[in-house]
């Protein structure tokens, strides 16, 4: 099973990717803890990443791509995985539907967890407090104008990903403000 959650901020996607981590025993990806991986354990495409972020410049879609095809050719990975956060743009899609097509691998499904932006501040103010009653930390990006911040930019660069899979005829949208169970059983609904 090797699947994409696309969504902005907020809208539920850690949530959905930890539950399907457990349903089907497959690796959550995410290319920021995978690019750290691959520069502590000295990979050759982890020496190149580090020798770019030692210069203070953006690791490009091609080392980042080539770190997800050193990641998936890991034994946890064999029956599949659960991007988020990944593909951010046009680009990185395109790179990534190449890559899987040379390893003879190709996605299962993209979804789209759709929800009203307008209510997302709430969620995410709501979230910070419950998080605070149960004495757990409160996430550094669950502050409004953080979260705000991360919405824009999720808006200008990311949003425009969806459309290119919808093009492709492999997305699925799937209302993320229905309840956490409603979500998952819509997701398991769609993945069979």
């Amino acid at each position: 099973m090797r699947l994409i959650l696309l969504g902005p901020p907020g809208a539920g996607k850690g949530t959905q990717a930890t539950r399907l981590v457990e349903r089907y025993g497959i690796p959550q990806l995410s290319t920021g803890d995978m690019l750290r991986a691959a520069v502590a354990a000295g990979t050759p495409v982890g020496l190149k990443a580090k020798a770019v972020m030692e210069s203070g410049g953006l690791v490009s879609d091609e080392i980042v791509v080539g770190i997800i095809r050193d990641r998936i050719a890991e034994p946890d990975a064999k029956k599949g995985f659960i991007l988020d956060g990944f593909p951010r743009t046009v680009a990185q899609a395109e790179a990534l539907d190449v890559m899987l097509k040379s390893e003879g691998l190709k996605l299962d499904a993209v979804i789209e967890l759709v929800v009203d932006q307008s209510k997302l501040v709430a969620r995410i103010v709501n979230r910070a407090a419950e998080a605070k009653a149960a004495g757990q930390p409160v996430r550094k990006d669950d502050d409004p104008e953080v979260f705000k911040t991360r919405l824009e930019a999720y808006n200008r660069d990311t949003a425009i990903v969806a459309p290119y899979y919808e093009k492709g005829g492999k997305l699925t949208k799937i209302d993320g403000m229905q309840a956490v169970d409603a979500v998952s059983a819509a997701i398991a609904k769609v993945l069979g």
